[in-house]
């Protein structure tokens, strides 16, 4: 097949148009000779010159015939293949191509080939398609906005509104979510009929796909992501109770009462196990339990959140829980959100309660409301409470390496992208989805996408990344898609992260390195202050510490400096009375002269 290649042109570009028509020689002018002219010439000897407006060139032909080359393609359907090859089994084509592409002389044909193809590309390049040939139309941007829309909005289908306290997305992709509501308000009359939780498709947000019937209000529920019939759910009374959809809308199974939770179960979550049947759960009760849905009666393990250093862990010292954290490429940690403001980063294969609980990381002042890995950074996490959010390091243990400004409304729950790992979210009491972009900006969110007037309470991201699922405190359930640039990575983006995480790491490295210095000094400074004072004798009253000699000093030498400062002032106050009665004197004498 030959590639052609028109080129057109105007015709005012080449130039006048020549015209030829038939027609024989004209006399324009005749100049006839004359004698009386010859005489003002000089004769001379003949002389032959010769004159020529051009280049002399030799003239020379050669007979040849130009060798024509044509450019075809080859079907190898329509009998490209050997004779010997039979083009309808599969195993003898892909033999035949492995037999010919060990061939030696196959890269260089290859390499002739992709010279004339690189010829063609180059020439197609060579129009410029984002170049604007038109004034009076706007440039199109290069870059995409930054949009996001909303897909479907599911409301509660009980007449007494209650909060969105946890979601969780069906491992087939995200098909369908599961909402349960909960009203945490303490002593709250609910009723049995307000106990529903509810799986939703989300191309029907009509009616529920089902309708869960607990005994008891559900504060969380996930799905097993090994399992997409296989739920956990984290009850009000302390307990946790095992689904199974397939076998209806009630529970299977139950934990016993008196070795569930306290309090309600705030958190609950699925680890990696070899029968993908355990999970543990976590409450304010300051309790950690791990579970196997085949064995409900006792727990597998409990830890108390007692992180004192004590040896023997009470109840009485322990934290309340109020969000777990479990990355699954780190099957034995798993980190703890408490209600006073602390994150402990635990290990279940320590043996001591020291050694479970290794880390202790001072987060926000009030609960911690949201706790996530980084999908891609496992030692970078998002903790939300108060009304900031952070990213902490592991390597940090002080203060946060990266941190939101405080906002107006409080903030309620936050997550990463798992596919954009720049890309977290916020959830605000303002009813305000914040999307923030640490490579776009790092001081304000991308965007913020107004969801409802009602206080958002819970936000779940989908495996996807495009699709986030947001709660409110009425019960309403919304499910939002967001633009490309705000749902997957470029290849890029992963080295930029990576630069700015470790750089913010150094950062607060070298900070911390410098308030371990000052507390040192600080702690030497005392430390000497003390032994001076043991040393000096009981009964010498002369002893005085040299702080308070020193504040002494100063303060009786500002004394001393202003009191000679109201001194002057005085004298000065005295000298321009006395001018003035004088002055005063002088005019009344010069008044009674007349």
């Amino acid at each position: 097949m030959d590639l052609t290649f028109p080129y057109e042109k105007k015709r005012s570009e080449f130039g006048k148009q020549c015209m030829f028509n038939d027609r024989g020689p004209e006399l324009i002018d005749s100049c006839p000779s004359s004698l009386r002219v010859s005489v003002d010439f000089i004769r001379r000897n003949p002389v032959n010159t010769g004159v020529q407006n051009s280049k002399i060139q030799a003239e020379h032909e050669i007979n040849t015939y130009r060798a024509e080359y044509s450019n075809a393609l080859m079907n190898h359907v329509e009998g490209g293949w050997p004779k010997d090859v039979n083009i309808a089994d599969e195993e003898q084509t892909k033999r035949y191509r492995r037999k010919v592409e060990k061939d030696e002389s196959y890269a260089h044909i290859m390499q002739q080939l992709c010279k004339n193809m690189e010829n063609c590309i180059l020439q197609n390049n060579a129009i410029n398609i984002y170049q604007q040939y038109y004034t009076d139309v706007e440039p199109t941007p290069l870059t995409e906005p930054c949009t996001a829309r909303t897909v479907n909005v599911f409301q509660d289908q009980s007449s007494l509104k209650r909060p969105v306290t946890n979601m969780s997305w069906s491992p087939d992709g995200g098909s369908r979510v599961i909402v349960c509501h909960c009203n945490l308000v303490y002593q709250a009359n609910i009723q049995s009929k307000h106990h529903h939780s509810y799986v939703w498709e989300l191309e029907n947000p009509n009616t529920p796909q089902m309708i869960l019937n607990p005994p008891t209000q559900s504060v969380c529920i996930e799905y097993n992501q090994k399992d997409q019939n296989s739920l956990v759910s984290g009850q009000y009374n302390g307990q946790v109770a095992v689904w199974d959809v397939r076998r209806g809308n009630e529970p299977v199974d139950f934990s016993v009462m008196e070795c569930s939770h306290r309090d309600p179960v705030n958190s609950i979550l699925w680890i990696n196990s070899k029968s993908g049947t355990e999970f543990f759960s976590g409450s304010t009760d300051g309790t950690l339990k791990w579970w196997d849905t085949r064995k409900m009666k006792d727990p597998l393990e409990t830890l108390i959140l007692d992180a004192s250093k004590s040896e023997e862990q009470s109840i009485s010292n322990a934290l309340g829980c109020s969000i777990l954290e479990y990355e699954h490429t780190i099957p034995t940690r798993f980190m703890v959100g408490t209600e006073n403001g602390y994150v402990i980063s635990c290990n279940r294969k320590g043996k001591a309660p020291n050694e479970k609980m290794m880390a202790r990381y001072h987060t926000h002042y009030g609960p911690v409301l949201a706790l996530q890995r980084n999908a891609a950074f496992v030692k970078n996490f998002l903790t939300v409470g108060d009304w900031t959010a952070r990213i902490w390091s592991e390597d940090c243990k002080e203060s946060a390496i990266m941190w939101t400004s405080y906002h107006k409304a409080r903030l309620s729950d936050g997550a990463w992208s798992p596919t954009r790992y720049s890309v977290f979210y916020t959830a605000r009491s303002d009813g305000i989805l914040d999307v923030w972009d640490l490579l776009q900006d790092q001081h304000a969110a991308t965007i913020g996408v107004k969801i409802s007037d009602e206080p958002l309470t819970k936000l779940k991201t989908n495996e996807g990344g495009r699709l986030i699922c947001v709660g409110n405190q009425i019960g309403t359930t919304y499910i939002i898609e967001f633009s490309d640039n705000l749902s997957y990575s470029n290849k890029n983006d992963k080295a930029l992260l990576t630069a700015i995480f470790e750089r913010e790491t150094r950062r607060e490295k070298i900070l911390e390195a410098r308030n371990r210095e000052i507390r040192l000094k600080q702690r030497t400074a005392r430390s000497s202050t003390q032994l001076a004072e043991e040393q000096v004798d009981t009964d010498d009253t002369s002893f005085e510490d040299p702080n308070v000699v020193a504040a002494e000093q100063e303060f009786f030498a500002i004394i001393e400096r202003e009191t000679k400062v109201e001194e002057e002032e005085e004298e000065e106050e005295e000298e321009g009375q006395e001018n003035l009665e004088l002055l005063q004197g002088f005019d009344t004498e010069d008044e009674v002269k007349p």
